[in-house]
C-alpha cells in the first residue's frame, strides 16, 4: 500500500526524511501495511513554505522510539527528492483521491487533522511522480541535466511502473544534477568558476561526497557541484573539505601547475546561498577519513 507522509522543517517529531520518519502509535497500522512499499512526501500549509510534495521514499521496515513510548521509527530506503516540487492542486485538482472527494472545500483542512499519515491511490502515486520528474524528461531538461544529455523519453510516454524510474540510477543521477547545479548557481564550488555551453547545459558536474556505493544518498548536502578537475581531484582523496568549508589539499600528491586553480577556495569554497543545503559535516567527516588514509 502506497501512502503519503506530512513532513516539515521544525517538526516535533524525529525526522529525518533520507533515513527515517517518526510518528505516533495512531499511525502504526497504515505504516506497517506500507512497509516493502512506496510513500510520497508532502509538506503541510504550517511548514512555512508552501504546500507541495517534495519526494519519495520506500518504506524498508519499522520499529518502535526506545526513547519515547508511544512512538515508532519507519526506516526509508531509496528515497529521491523531485527535481521539480509537485503542487497540492497540480491541473486545478487536488492530488489525493480522498480530497478530490471532498465536495465542500472548507472541509479538506479538517479532514486532514490527524491524517499526517495516509493511504494514496496508484494512479495518484503514479500521477505525482510524473510530474515530479517531468522537468529533467523535457527536451530543454534532457539536455542540461542527462550525463549524456538525451533522456530516454520513450520510456516516460510509456506506463512504466514508476518504482522503476525512481530507482533508475540514471534518473536519479539526473535529478541530482539538477538539484546540486541548482543549487550552487552552476558554479564550481572549488574554481568558482561558471561555464555555461551553447545548449545551455553547465559545465559543472554533480559529485557525491559520500559516494553512492558507500550509500550516499542523492540528497543536495550530500553534493557539491564541481569542474571535471575538482571532481576528479576530489573523488581521488587528492582534495577534501574541512568543517569550516575551507579547501584542504594534499599539496605533496598534487601536480605544481593545478595548484593555482585549488587556491580560490583555500579561505572558502562556493556554497549555495541558502544554508539549509550547505553541505552536511556528517557526509564531509566521511570524505575526510577516506582523505586521510589517502595520503
Amino acid at each position: 500500500m502506497k501512502i503519503v507522509l506530512d513532513a516539515k522543517r521544525g517538526s516535533v517529531y524525529d525526522d529525518k526524511i533520507a533515513s527515517h520518519y517518526h510518528f505516533p502509535s495512531r499511525y502504526l497500522r497504515l505504516l506497517e501495511a506500507a512497509v516493502g512499499d512506496w510513500a510520497v512526501f508532502r509538506r503541510p500549509r504550517d511548514g512555512g513554505e508552501g504546500i507541495a510534495y517534495f519526494g519519495a521514499g520506500r518504506i524498508t521496515k519499522i520499529g518502535p522510539d526506545p526513547e519515547s513510548p508511544g512512538h515508532h521509527y519507519a526506516s526509508i530506503g531509496e528515497y529521491l527528492p523531485f527535481p521539480s516540487q509537485v503542487p497540492w492542486k497540480p491541473n486545478g485538482q487536488y492530488a489525493e483521491r480522498a480530497l478530490r472527494e471532498i465536495e465542500n472545500v472548507p472541509q479538506v483542512g479538517i479532514y486532514l487533522r490527524g491524517r499526517s499519515v495516509r493511504s494514496l491511490d496508484n494512479a495518484d502515486f503514479d500521477a505525482i511522480v510524473d510530474i515530479g520528474l517531468r522537468e529533467i524528461y523535457e527536451a530543454s531538461g534532457a539536455e542540461r541535466w542527462w550525463t549524456n544529455g538525451i533522456a530516454p523519453l520513450n520510456e516516460f510516454e510509456y506506463a512504466l511502473p514508476r518504482e522503476k524510474r525512481l530507482t533508475d540510477r540514471a534518473v536519479r543521477d539526473a535529478s541530482f544534477r539538477k538539484l546540486v547545479c541548482e543549487a550552487y548557481d552552476d558554479r564550481c564550488a572549488v574554481t568558482r568558476l561558471r561555464i555555461i555551453n551553447g545548449g545551455g547545459r553547465s559545465e559543472v558536474q554533480a559529485a557525491h561526497i559520500q559516494p553512492v556505493e558507500a550509500k550516499g544518498p542523492d540528497l543536495v548536502r550530500n553534493g557539491l557541484a564541481l569542474s571535471a578537475t575538482a571532481h576528479w581531484l576530489f573523488d581521488r582523496h587528492l582534495i577534501t573539505i574541512a568543517p569550516d568549508f575551507r579547501l584542504v589539499v594534499a599539496h605533496n600528491r598534487i601536480p605544481a601547475e593545478l595548484r593555482d586553480l585549488l587556491k580560490p577556495s583555500l579561505t572558502r569554497i562556493h556554497l549555495p546561498v541558502d544554508k539549509r543545503l550547505h553541505p552536511s559535516e556528517c557526509f564531509l567527516s566521511h570524505h575526510r577519513e577516506r582523505f586521510a588514509t589517502a595520503a
